[in-house]
């Protein structure tokens, strides 16, 4: 992945219950940024880092990024609250106000989307939004059977995904077909960096969630990318989102699995940069 040129600011956002969110913002060297803020939002079992090549391309199209890891991913601490979609919605909120980035475009993949989702749901500042991006994500019916909680949490599995043909395998369902041996490995990669009662108790918090109601009334642009491959999430599950977003549109990805920031990172960057321009 390349390196744009580019100032960049690390800080730690403390939330109410005592976690610290590590937070980077990446802003053009050259002068201010002369489009919108834009933050990223990563799903379960990634970090930052899923969002590598997305930032660099924003930046350099004149952007302010901000990206941070989930409590208990990456730098993140997991704070004192049990995990919850609601908590997490919370979370985006104090990094939104921390960075002054509450006028920016969202990106959120996975359960990435399920935090800009709750955060937009519930937050009277919610309304400020440029837009939303979400990518490989739903509003309902993330009900993560026992079998496969209790497999995130494995220790055995925690062991394969250090192997790197083994982990590379064990994932393969979560990308489609023909993606770059390297993109396939930053995925394994980030899966075994994840604490294996994080991934487990993350995979398990969405049982019995569902926010279509609350989102029937936000009037907040938004953008559903989905991968036709997707076996992780199911594409119905994203129209009946962008069905129940007033103000979306809805683009189904041809040959993709559920990564979408690492399969298709220039879809990304175009769907929020049309969200940025409106």
């Amino acid at each position: 992945m390349t390196t744009a040129p580019e100032t960049t600011h690390e800080l730690a956002v403390r939330t109410d219950d005592g976690a610290e969110l590590a937070v980077t913002v990446l802003a053009p060297l050259a002068g201010p940024p002369t489009a919108a803020d834009v933050v990223l939002v990563h799903g379960w079992a990634h970090s930052r880092r899923a969002w590598g090549t997305v930032a660099d391309r924003l930046i350099r199209a004149g952007h302010r990024v901000v990206l941070y890891d989930q409590r208990g991913h990456g730098a993140s601490t997991l704070g004192r609250a049990p995990v919850s979609v609601e908590r997490l919605g919370a979370d985006l909120a104090a990094v939104l106000g921390e960075t002054g980035a509450r006028e920016a475009v969202i990106a959120g993949h996975s359960g990435g989307g399920f935090a800009a989702l709750s955060y937009t749901a519930t937050s009277p500042s919610a309304g400020r939004l440029r837009g939303l991006v979400l990518l490989g994500t739903a509003a309902h019916g993330q009900d993560t059977p026992d079998g496969e909680v209790k497999m995130m949490g494995s220790a055995l599995f925690s062991r394969a995904l250090r192997i790197p043909w083994l982990g590379r395998r064990l994932l393969g369902s979560t990308m489609g077909k023909g993606v770059d041996p390297v993109v396939l490995d930053v995925n394994r990669q980030l899966f075994a960096a994840t604490v294996p009662r994080v991934r487990a108790e993350f995979f398990r918090c969405t049982r019995g969630w569902d926010v279509r109601e609350a989102l029937a009334s936000v009037k907040v642009p938004a953008v559903v990318l989905h991968g036709e491959a997707d076996k992780v999430i199911d594409i119905a599950l994203a129209r009946t989102l962008a069905d129940v977003l007033p103000d979306s549109r809805f683009e189904a990805v041809p040959d993709a699995g559920h990564m979408l920031p690492l399969e298709r990172p220039q879809l990304a960057v175009s769907a929020i940069s049309e969200l940025a321009a409106r």
